[in-house]
């Protein structure tokens, strides 16, 4: 069944992986991003989100930032060895950890996501679309989430709300958008796979439903 979800902020990062040091957003939201805009709102392990449309409705703006970030992270090794009663140190200290990163991100930005969600083999007998579809408007109506949906990253909180409108104005804009990521493959825990796809921007929708994945 298909759901309409309106989402706006005012700053995204969608992370191009090619990029390692620098943070350089994506023109538009990426498929995996959305994917995790809508299980934010709500996900069970009975159903799973796919992205068939993404809709810009606002002009595309980057802008400059500057952030303090640390460079280090808390090294498995040292939980397994506190947990076995070891010294070994569980924090990170940011005065000597902080390092300033600039990021080219998205400025005021507004979709339309639309997407629909297939059953899992894990739905059990009482799991049906209608239940689903029921569920999932009533928390879009009182604004709920299971944590606060973001653009990106955690910093840029996104907004939401049913889309209930009738054409969804996207702007006037085609841009070939190069290859971008799709989705992770996590078949094989020990080799997760990017997966890409070659986006273009048509009259301001990015068509994902009908896309050909590469990996």
């Amino acid at each position: 069944m298909a759901v309409k979800v309106e989402v706006w902020g005012d700053f995204a990062c969608f992370s191009r992986p090619e990029m390692k040091v620098e943070r350089i957003s994506y023109d538009v939201m990426t498929p995996s991003a959305a994917r995790g805009l809508l299980e934010a709102i709500y996900w069970h392990p009975g159903m799973k989100w796919r992205i068939d449309n993404i809709y810009v409705l606002s002009p595309i703006h980057m802008t400059n930032i500057k952030r303090n970030e640390v460079k280090s992270k808390i090294l498995a090794s040292n939980v397994k060895g506190a947990m076995t009663g070891g010294r070994s140190e569980l924090f990170i200290n940011t005065s000597d950890d902080i390092q300033q990163r600039s990021s080219l991100v998205l400025q005021n930005v507004h979709y339309v996501m639309e997407a629909h969600f297939e059953l899992t083999e894990k739905a059990n007998e009482t799991d049906n679309a209608g239940k689903f579809q029921d569920i999932i408007k009533r928390r879009l109506h009182r604004g709920q989430c299971y944590h606060q949906p973001y653009f990106g990253c955690r910093e840029f909180p996104a907004r939401f709300r049913e889309w209930k409108g009738g054409v969804i104005p996207a702007i006037e804009e085609t841009r070939d958008l190069g290859y971008m990521l799709w989705d992770m493959d996590y078949s094989n825990p020990r080799e997760i796979t990017p997966m890409f796809f070659h986006a273009k921007l048509e009259n301001g929708i990015v068509h994902v439903g009908d896309c050909e994945v590469v990996r």
